[in-house]
């Protein structure tokens, strides 16, 4: 009787025993593999079309008009007249002569010399720049400094004119990988005193290839600008610099003479900067391609 109870008992409820599911396992995401490539064919495309736009801006400007830029990061080139070494920097040379102080002092500046080499590199102060260029050595100096960092198209103003040096902008992308990369016993502390005082120029004098910027990229520059009055009336405007990003390590440099007039030069240089700037993603693009579904047989 009591297991006939034990059955009753177990036998009445209010139901069913609840079914308890099977544990489910979420559905699992599998990552899809995918190579990256290099799209030469495109690269060579937007290349072409940037050469092209580039040359009929330049036939369309006043003057004569130069141009160089390397992107350390992707290796992309360009230029147009770059190995020109007739083309006079005017201010341009500032940074010169603070290189070649640099290393003829081993680092040994006085604080009266840094504050000289600040007034010139930040405000182009030109009497700063006289003072230190006598104190380098003058045109025969700087001939020796630009033969040991592989300067072969530059060429150091007569007497005590250093704005009357000539340069290319080859030459000029060389002397700033010199500054980013190190050579002719120029320090890292030097170097990065010369690029320190290039990214802070007065906010008058940041045009230019700063140009080429995006936002949030830095700028490091120095402009040159002089009146030439035996050759026309007419000016000498140029800019060179580095610009520093995410995936993008640009040297540029832009030379003008034969200009009509300093704002116009600047209009040009900003032209064709802007330019570079705005499509040099476009000169390395890429494109993708599923894995191998059985990469070994």
């Amino acid at each position: 009787m009591a297991w006939l109870g034990l059955a009753v008992a177990a036998g009445c409820g209010a139901g069913r025993a609840p079914v308890v599911p099977a544990a489910v396992e979420a559905p699992v995401k599998v990552a899809r593999c995918v190579l990256k490539y290099r799209d030469n064919r495109a690269a060579n495309v937007a290349r072409a079309r940037l050469e092209r736009d580039l040359a009929a801006y330049a036939r369309d400007r006043p003057g004569r008009i130069v141009y160089g830029a390397q992107d350390l990061v992707t290796g992309v080139r360009l230029g147009q007249g770059e190995h020109e070494h007739d083309m006079i920097t005017a201010s341009g040379a500032k940074v010169d002569i603070l290189a070649a102080l640099l290393s003829r002092r081993d680092s040994r500046l006085g604080q009266g010399e840094r504050d000289l080499a600040s007034r010139m590199i930040r405000e182009s102060d030109n009497s700063a720049a006289d003072a230190l260029w006598s104190r380098v050595g003058g045109g025969g100096a700087m001939s020796d400094f630009y033969a040991r960092i592989g300067l072969k198209e530059t060429t150091p103003g007569p007497s005590k004119y250093w704005g009357g040096t000539n340069t290319s902008p080859a030459d000029r992308i060389r002397l700033l990988k010199v500054l980013i990369r190190g050579g002719a016993g120029l320090s890292a502390a030097d170097r990065g005193m010369v690029l320190g005082l290039m990214e802070r120029v007065q906010k008058d004098q940041a045009w230019g290839v700063s140009a080429a910027a995006r936002t949030g990229d830095r700028v490091a520059l120095k402009n040159g600008w002089t009146p030439r009055p035996f050759i026309h009336n007419t000016w000498a405007v140029t800019s060179y610099g580095r610009v520093v990003g995410p995936g993008r390590d640009l040297l540029l440099s832009v030379q003008t003479d034969r200009q009509p007039g300093e704002g116009t030069g600047i209009q040009t240089i900003e032209g064709i900067a802007r330019m570079i700037g705005h499509r040099l993603d476009g000169l390395s693009p890429t494109t993708t391609r599923p894995c191998p579904t059985n990469p070994i047989a």
